[in-house]
This record gives structure tokens, C-alpha cells and sequence, in this order.
């Protein structure tokens, strides 16, 4: 019996997150994305970004609802 195949339907790639200006985490984990697609390792790339949208989320976030 013949396969059917069905569409793919494929995202738009996400863009880098950007880091938080003045925290020095963001600012390393940014200048070791930097680095490593630089050197085409895009596997460590992707795990800075990950690593800043986590710290993102968990630092700067709790941080802004602190001072409400």
C-alpha cells in the first residue's frame, strides 16, 4: 500500500534573544552565542540562546514583579 504524504508546514526560524542591558549573565551568555557562531557551532548557539531566554525569564521577570 502506497505511502500518502501529507504537507509539512515549517515555522519562521526565531530570532536570537536579546540580552537584558547591564546584566552581566545576558552579556556573557550573548558573547558566547557570538562565539560559537562564529565558529559555525551552531549547537552551542542555540543552547546560549535557550540559556538566556531561561535566565530571562527566571531572573528578569521575577525581578520586575518584585517592584510592582
Amino acid at each position: 500500500m502506497p505511502r500518502r504524504c501529507r504537507p509539512v508546514h515549517l515555522l519562521e526560524p526565531v530570532s536570537d534573544p536579546a540580552p537584558v542591558a547591564g546584566c552581566d549573565v545576558c552579556g556573557a551568555l550573548a558573547r558566547q552565542r557570538d562565539a560559537a557562531y562564529d565558529a559555525g557551532d551552531m549547537s552551542k548557539a542555540t543552547d546560549c540562546n535557550v540559556e538566556i531566554r531561561r535566565h530571562t525569564a527566571h531572573t528578569h521577570t521575577a525581578q520586575r514583579s518584585s517592584r510592582a
